[in-house]
């Protein structure tokens, strides 16, 4: 198993490993992966420990090449207590996915917390390694330990799952819980997969991730599922939690069609 997702090569440059690999094609990444580096180069190149990412949009120009990157990433409304970040990763050249995130200032205090009061999920033992349904193993699933609490990848329909990595997103570099979130999150529509994937493709066009607090738990978790149109458009929602409560919501908008 590679060292982590990525190889850091400077200069905003990055190469992802075999552990980025999609279950659609060999040549491309899956978007969980991608999703977590931009958000993790908007974090280095604007550090704000006072501030707390409360929505990112990612979006899919097309497929994201396994191949050498570069992220760019800016500031497009800065502000002391609202901030909207966006980076751009490009593959030759050509943007392949952007990320927007806004952040907030966050003051223990300033506000009366209102909770979730659902419970979370109980973290399920040990299990043995799931298989992909009728999709062969791809490297991004075997990166990723999972535990259903209800679903399987055998089983269409909607899904409960915990999961964390099992490698870091870059070598040397630990892994932060909300990265945890977001290299499981773009997973959303393939737990939940309503069509059998070996005959259908269902790939994200975006991914929108809403967190009302961070994860604080090295197990994360989404309760996902998937609704298809007759016209080949589909929606995954998901209910996004670590092992003391839900933290947010997650949606992606499918192209579904026959393989």
């Amino acid at each position: 198993m590679p060292a982590a997702y990525y190889e850091d090569l400077g200069e905003g440059r990055f190469a992802p490993t075999g552990a980025a690999v999609g279950p659609w094609d060999a040549r491309f990444c899956h978007g969980s992966p991608p999703a977590a580096l931009l958000v993790h180069a908007i974090e280095r190149a604007f550090p704000r420990p006072d501030a707390r990412l409360a929505r990112v949009a990612f979006d899919f120009l097309g497929p994201v090449p396994v191949a050498p990157c570069a992220i760019r990433a800016e500031v497009v409304r800065p502000g002391e207590r609202i901030e909207l970040a966006r980076a751009e990763l490009a593959v030759g050249g050509r943007v392949a996915m952007q990320a927007t995130a806004w952040r907030i200032a966050a003051s223990p205090g300033r506000a009366p917390e209102v909770r979730d009061l659902r419970p979370a999920p109980t973290l399920p033992g040990p299990q043995p390694r799931p298989t992909f349904g009728d999709v062969a193993s791809f490297g991004y699933g075997e990166s990723l330990e999972l535990r259903f609490v209800e679903g399987a990848f055998e089983t269409l329909g909607p899904a409960t799952v915990f999961a964390r990595p099992r490698l870091p997103l870059l070598a040397g570099v630990a892994l932060s819980p909300l990265a945890r979130l977001l290299l499981l999150v773009d997973s959303a529509n393939g737990v939940s997969a309503v069509l059998p994937p070996s005959r259908f493709t269902f790939v994200p066009v975006e991914l929108t991730v809403s967190l009302h607090r961070l994860p604080r738990t090295e197990w994360v978790g989404m309760r996902a599922e998937t609704v298809v149109d007759s016209g080949g458009v589909g929606q995954t929602r998901a209910d996004l939690f670590d092992e003391e409560g839900y933290v947010g919501t997650a949606s992606q908008s499918l192209f579904v069609a026959p393989r």
